[in-house]
């Protein structure tokens, strides 16, 4: 049975391991992944700072989700699932979960700069492509489509 809770601080090494073993699930090749290692790996700190919260699997987290304030803007700054728990709706749990949150904080509007990998996903989830950003890694273009997501009150 999945449960949503706060991340722990103590947790952090593990949800580095899950954001870490589901870019790799996707099959970007490894020097893409040690260079993108500083901002996938999460501290005690970051746990403790942001808010970050836990899909967890006999309290072991097997996903999660984090949220950033820009401005008035508030951003899905991850959520990741970990290989061995994807196909399972988890995603879309943590995602509804997310959603709650933000109508909670009172927030409009929901935001997420997606990998191309969970385009799908976010368009299943009523994400609506606003943007893309686009940048260099080893010598190829990378596509980032940026959504968002109207908060219903």
């Amino acid at each position: 049975m999945i449960s949503i809770r706060r991340a722990l601080p103590e947790e952090a090494s593990r949800l580095t391991q899950i954001c870490l073993a589901a870019k790799r699930h996707w099959k970007y090749p490894e020097a893409w992944i040690e260079q993108w290692v500083p901002q996938l790996s999460f501290s005690a700190a970051y746990v403790l700072e942001n808010e970050v919260w836990a899909a967890v699997d006999e309290d072991a987290p097997v996903g999660f989700y984090s949220f950033k304030q820009d401005g008035a803007n508030l951003w899905l700054e991850n959520l990741w699932i970990a290989p061995e728990a994807m196909g399972k709706g988890i995603g879309a749990q943590l995602f509804h979960h997310a959603l709650e949150q933000c109508r909670a904080k009172q927030s409009a509007v929901l935001k997420v700069e997606s990998d191309p990998n969970a385009r799908g996903f976010y368009e299943k989830m009523g994400a609506v492509k606003i943007d893309e950003r686009i940048y260099e890694i080893q010598g190829q273009l990378r596509v980032l489509p940026v959504f968002e997501v109207k908060i219903a009150p």
